[in-house]
């Protein structure tokens, strides 16, 4: 009965950490947008990806990545992070969930 038990635990630690990539994907694009629409057009690629990366610990980003942060009047942002194997930091599995953020531009005067 053991080995089920821990084979159980260990699966809902691995659902839990693959809910937690969802989270910090969607918590990071929502960042970096914020941060983009902000900046100045040829400067947003850099501040949305400094800023959607900025709060991730070193081991959620070793597998993180920003696809995609520009726009104009309507600023998006997309962030990959691949799925952790137990531990983040270690080994990913090949499966990359991906959070996705919109918003529109502030306009300067």
């Amino acid at each position: 009965m053991t080995p089920l038990i821990v084979l159980t635990l260990v699966l809902m630690w691995q659902a839990v950490l693959a809910g937690y990539a969802y989270t910090l994907a969607g918590n990071a694009a929502d960042e970096g947008v914020r941060a983009g629409t902000a900046a100045p057009r040829g400067e947003r690629w850099g501040v949305c990806e400094q800023a959607a990366l900025k709060h991730l610990s070193g081991a959620w980003r070793g597998g993180a990545s920003v696809e995609q942060c520009g726009g104009t009047g309507f600023v998006t942002a997309d962030v990959a992070i691949k799925v952790p194997v137990l531990f983040p930091g270690l080994i990913d599995f090949p499966v990359t969930v991906h959070g996705h953020a919109g918003a529109v531009e502030e306009v300067k005067h």
